[in-house]
């Protein structure tokens, strides 16, 4: 029973993988399809192979999802599982409404509900918060918090810079230039995605084989085993060729109207955070990044050029995506654990 659980939890972490790479394809190609650069179908294509060179940089971030959110023995099987289940229902509304919302905030959230569910269920109500690590659970919510405010602001940086740089030339010159530079960004952006997201499926597979014995911690590392690795690049490399094209339409037209020039500053903002992150270990939501840098492009302009209502829409969806995917985790969490008779 335990092994077919195991197997169960790693096809359904690889499902996770797979839906999070076809949600988070506008990531990377939004601006660089909006701003007529390239093709839709090349675009996706390119973001793909580049996402999954992206997941062999290192697993650094893999390590602070499979040990930092909830203590060591709290985790089980079934509590992957059904974090697992809440972040891919949350994943899927979002994608269906066309809001970028963070795949990484969902998976946190579903933790922390899948968790909180096993301390009740081992405890009672007094100890609700048992199952949570404070210390590393503040980093994590901190650095999601935090990135898309500096890739805001890096953007708005390197906006205005680039303005100034360019002042003195005609739009009909700068143009062409930035739409081979953009090219580059929209490669850096789809690997930079690859280097944190896909580690997040690494980590929660290596958590379930910790659980089930097959892989042994080591002090704050989290061995991650070759096969897993490949096995969530390629989930997520076939995911984002799948395409989200929905939220392509959110994050490339609906927000700012983008030029080239737009999509090379918010894409190398965006992306220059999220290899930040991704080499110190610290999850991030790739969405909420390129989402906050191209908010910052369009405030380089003027408040007036941002579509605020839009703009509000995604900001509900960052603060909903943490407590609902917890919710479900926890709701998912009892019947599962009564249909394999495990904790």
């Amino acid at each position: 029973m335990l092994l077919t659980l195991v197997i169960l939890v790693i096809v359904v972490a690889l499902i996770f993988d797979f839906i999070n790479g076809f949600h988070d394809t506008a990531n990377a190609i939004a601006t660089v399809v909006s701003t007529g650069v390239l093709p839709l179908r090349t675009a996706i294509m390119v973001a793909a192979v580049l996402n999954f060179v992206g997941a062999f940089t290192g697993t650094a971030v893999a390590s602070t999802i499979g040990k930092g959110i909830i203590t060591a023995d709290m985790i089980s099987l079934v509590v992957v599982f059904a974090a697992l289940a809440g972040a891919i229902f949350w994943n899927l509304f979002t994608w269906y409404y066309g809001i970028p919302s963070s795949s990484s905030h969902a998976m946190v959230g579903g933790l922390i509900g899948a968790g909180m569910a096993r301390s009740i269920a081992q405890n009672g109500f007094t100890d609700v918060t048992g199952a949570i690590q404070a210390a590393g659970l503040k980093k994590i919510i901190l650095s999601l918090v935090l990135s898309p405010v500096v890739g805001m602001f890096a953007a708005f940086v390197l906006m205005i810079l680039l303005f100034w740089i360019f002042r003195k030339a005609a739009p009909i010159a700068v143009s062409p230039l930035f739409r081979r530079l953009q090219m580059l960004s929209a490669g850096f952006m789809a690997l930079s995605h690859g280097s944190n997201d896909a580690q997040k499926t690494m980590g929660v597979i290596t958590m379930a084989l910790v659980s089930y014995g097959a892989v042994e911690a080591v002090g704050e590392k989290l061995p991650v085993p070759a096969w897993v690795v490949l096995a969530s690049a390629t989930a997520m490399a076939l995911g984002t060729a799948a395409g989200g094209v929905r939220i392509i339409k959110t994050l490339g037209t609906k927000i700012i109207d983008l030029k080239p020039i737009h999509g090379f500053a918010a894409e190398t903002a965006a992306a220059s955070v999220i290899l930040t992150a991704s080499h110190y270990g610290l999850p991030v939501s790739t969405t909420h990044c390129i989402s906050g840098s191209i908010l910052g492009v369009g405030a380089s302009q003027s408040v007036s050029a941002v579509r605020w209502g839009i703009t509000v829409r995604i900001l509900w969806a960052w603060v909903l995506t943490i407590p609902v995917s917890g919710l479900c985790a926890f709701a998912v969490y009892y019947p599962s654990m009564v249909l394999t008779g495990h904790h």
